[in-house]
């Protein structure tokens, strides 16, 4: 990034709410983020509390007064509720029909009817790709467990051979591919285009849940050896239902907002032109609200009406979608908070002051800012926020593409090592039956794998595109 740009783009962006220099804002980072770190793992504080804290901690500590520090929070908040809040409703919605309607169920069915002993560890990746893609990673976990345990049980396959395929589809869909929060959260944070990240997060998380599932798993299989536990050999959802939906009807349902995403996306790319008709129509129905939305809507006919749910059933089914997201709405929230604070006191300048003179790319700086909050915290989503807004001045200065790469270098970053301080580290090591160790040497060092290999790809994309 050359001086003059740098220049430029200072003239854009907020004026600082303190004029502290560079030694004492990067004292108020480290403050703002120690504060955060030991209010999530040592006080075991709520994520939302913790980063609202946080923001306090490091405007004080930067000199700014606490009334605009608070106005800086209250707008970092209130915009990134207004530019993901609903697409995360929208998407917890779609879960929850996939998954009471017995969608879900349907296609894990159907796949691995069809697969053979030596496909199942690539139908397991294949189905939690496809169930990752509308699910968050816990709803999806819940979903694909007992399915991963019957599968192994029934057919007496190794539990890693048949679970890491599976926590892998999950757990990279989770990080790199929208509509999942972190992702979303960067994507508003950088002002990225999400039809582009959404195509070339696919394109990156094919072959990094490869790599990191069916291949890896071989691995995982002669360093731990577990047997599924019967005591946690759960129902699945669908069980009670008479009949639920077809095959080929849910996986349409499911990705018809990726769909018409990427047709937005094409469209751009090919026409550029913004008074074309074809463009403009691309445009509404590509944009993630409307697509989102669209999916809901048809999903309630494809997958609610055809599991036999009545109206009542449905809107039930709508309004028990919403409250277990209202605690990752307000930690996504509060991370826009903290973002923005990050940004108004100065610290988005001080960044670009000093990185004009490395030479480190700015995509392995994100994707190590992201590791360092990850390990800190324990929070995927905690980690992609936090990044993104020390990242956004950088992003202003590059080309679509680019930007759209730095969100999934981000998001690649926020999953590296999950370890005791991460709440999935622990649902994997009960489920599977795991002890700390066992649990270590596998979904620790598959998460690890999924950051490099993802970090590597976005590296290699970034030298093609």
């Amino acid at each position: 990034m050359t001086r003059l740009s740098v220049e430029m783009l200072a003239a854009d962006t907020v004026d600082p709410i303190t004029s502290a220099g560079h030694a004492q804002l990067g004292i108020a980072v480290l403050v703002g983020i120690a504060v955060l770190v030991l209010l999530i793992t040592q006080t075991k504080l709520h994520a939302f509390l913790s980063l609202t804290i946080g923001s306090l901690a490091l405007g004080a500590v930067a000199g700014a007064p606490l009334d605009k520090v608070i106005t800086s929070f209250s707008a970092g908040l209130g915009s990134t509720v207004a530019g993901v809040g609903v697409l995360i409703a929208l998407g917890a919605i779609l879960g929850k029909l996939l998954a009471d309607s017995g969608g879900a169920d349907q296609i894990v069915d159907t796949i691995l009817a069809k697969a053979s002993n030596r496909t199942m560890p690539w139908a397991m990746v294949l189905i939690a790709g496809i169930i990752g893609l509308p699910l968050f990673f816990e709803v999806g976990m819940v979903l694909m467990i007992p399915v991963v345990l019957l599968v192994a049980k029934r057919g007496n396959f190794s539990l890693m051979r048949i679970g890491i395929p599976a926590l892998a589809g999950l757990s990279v869909m989770h990080g790199l591919v929208p509509p999942h929060p972190g992702p979303l959260a960067a994507i508003d944070a950088v002002h990225a285009d999400l039809g582009i990240t959404l195509a070339l997060g696919v394109l990156i998380a094919v072959p990094t849940a490869i790599i990191a599932g069916p291949v890896f798993s071989r691995v995982a299989d002669r360093w731990v050896h577990v047997t599924p536990p019967d005591r946690l050999m759960p129902t699945r959802p669908s069980e009670e239902l008479e009949r639920r939906p077809g095959f080929g009807v849910t996986v349409l349902t499911v990705l018809l907002p990726v769909v018409l995403m990427l047709i937005k996306a094409l469209v751009d790319i090919v026409v550029d032109d913004p008074e074309n008709t074809v463009q403009r129509v691309a445009d509404v129905i590509g944009a993630p609200l409307i697509a989102l939305l669209a999916a809901v809507i048809v999903g309630m006919f494809t997958l609610g009406r055809a599991a036999g749910f009545t109206k009542d059933r449905i809107s039930a089914t709508v309004e028990h979608s919403l409250a277990p997201i209202a605690g990752m709405l307000l930690i996504v929230a509060a991370g826009g908070g903290f973002k923005q604070t990050l940004i108004d006191i100065g610290v988005g300048k001080m960044i670009m002051d000093i990185s004009q003179d490395w030479n480190v790319s700015a995509l392995l700086l994100a994707w190590l800012i992201a590791v360092a909050i990850r390990l800190a915290t324990g929070s995927a989503t905690v980690a992609t926020i936090s990044a993104a807004g020390l990242m956004t001045p950088l992003a202003a200065d590059m080309s679509s593409t680019h930007v759209a790469l730095l969100v999934l270098s981000i998001g690649a970053g926020s999953l590296f090592f999950s370890h005791v301080n991460d709440a999935g580290f622990w649902l994997v090591k009960e489920y599977f039956g795991m002890s700390v160790g066992q649990t270590v040497r596998t979904w620790s060092v598959m998460e690890s794998i999924i950051s490099v290999v993802g970090l590597v790809f976005v590296l290699l994309l970034s030298l093609v595109i």
